[in-house]
């Protein structure tokens, strides 16, 4: 009996010494856990200097781990690592935070930073010459568009009832209306208007770009007839005009009615001729350049930037054939004195 209690105490004994080590399974976990931290500090520390010889000896090490061997471990080039193994040391700020904007060139010594301006500089100029590049090229294109819509005018001995202008919006096409095209106070197309825009609408219908008619009225104070103000009845001009155009091949999509009232004068208001001239109807040819390369288009085009009677084809082609002859002419003249000081 007593030998029985013995052994069933023992045995009790044994059962509560194996809960106990149940109980403490936890600390195997947390080890490794520890180890798992650990490698990610040593390879975040690892990884504040990229030196190839360090990296493939962590990648070896890493691989051996894992017990597979990658790409991405043995340095080998792939289809996406570009460099290959011609890796560089790379410095990484560990207290910079790419998404915030705030490292810019901190950090950087005298002659990183002016590496860095000269480089900004030159993309700069690059950029700069492009867009200069581009705006010549557009004015060189709306100069050809005003050439067609000229020979179109002059065919109909209405040159003069025009006038042209470049300026950053595009190719604009001053329609003076002074009785001709409008009548006073109104905004019903006359004879002499409706056969001044059927001559431009084929040029302008066969154009990419899309079209802004503007409407505009003289200073004078005088209260309009049939419209509340001068607002109301440029804006009718305007539209009415657009509407013309849309029934002879212009889409609609393409156009666009503005009225400005009194608030853009063509010509100072002071002058006399101001009363006539400035109550007008603009359509504007507009550029399909960006703003920034649209703003240099009246640089670009020089004297078209001004207030001019449009130039037909053949008068272009007369200028060229005068200018060649002159240049001709000066080489001539600079060959016969070169010779004749050459003989003295």
């Amino acid at each position: 009996m007593s030998s029985g209690g013995g052994g069933a105490k023992r045995k009790q004994k044994h059962e509560e010494h194996e809960e106990h080590a149940n109980h403490e399974r936890w600390l195997v976990s947390y080890a490794d856990m520890m180890t798992l931290l650990f490698v990610l500090f040593v390879v975040l520390f690892a990884m504040s200097s990229v030196d190839q010889k360090k990296f493939a000896q962590l990648a070896a090490g890493l691989s051996a781990g894992f017990g597979a061997d990658s790409v991405a471990f043995t340095g080998q080039s792939a289809p996406l690592d570009g460099a290959a193994n011609n890796a560089q040391v790379v410095q990484i700020d560990p207290g910079s935070n790419p998404g915030d904007g705030t490292s810019g060139t901190e950090g950087l010594n005298i002659t990183q930073k002016a590496a860095v301006d000269r480089a900004v500089l030159a993309e700069d100029r690059k950029r700069a010459s492009a867009n200069a590049q581009k705006a010549a090229k557009e004015a060189e294109d709306l100069k050809a568009i005003e050439r067609k819509i000229a020979d179109a005018l002059a065919a109909q001995k209405l040159l003069n009832s025009a006038k042209f202008t470049i300026d950053q919006r595009g190719l604009v096409v001053t329609i003076v209306t002074n009785e001709v095209v409008f009548a006073g106070n109104r905004a019903d197309l006359r004879s002499g208007g409706e056969k001044i825009l059927k001559a431009i609408a084929p040029t302008l219908a066969g154009l990419p770009n899309n079209i802004e008619v503007d409407g505009h009225t003289n200073q004078l104070n005088a209260k309009t007839t049939y419209y509340p103000s001068g607002w109301e009845l440029s804006a009718a001009r305007a539209s009415t005009t657009v509407r013309f155009f849309t029934e002879h091949g212009i889409p609609k999509k393409r156009l666009s009615a503005v009225g400005f009232s009194d608030t853009k004068p063509l010509i100072d208001p002071k002058d006399p001729r101001s009363i006539t001239q400035n109550r007008r109807v603009d359509v504007v040819v507009l550029t399909q350049l960006t703003p920034e390369q649209a703003a240099l288009l009246p640089a670009a085009s020089g004297t078209d930037s001004k207030l001019h009677t449009g130039q037909t084809t053949a008068a272009a082609q007369a200028e060229a054939a005068a200018a060649a002859a002159e240049k001709a002419a000066s080489t001539t003249q600079t060959t016969t004195k070169t010779t004749t000081t050459s003989h003295d």
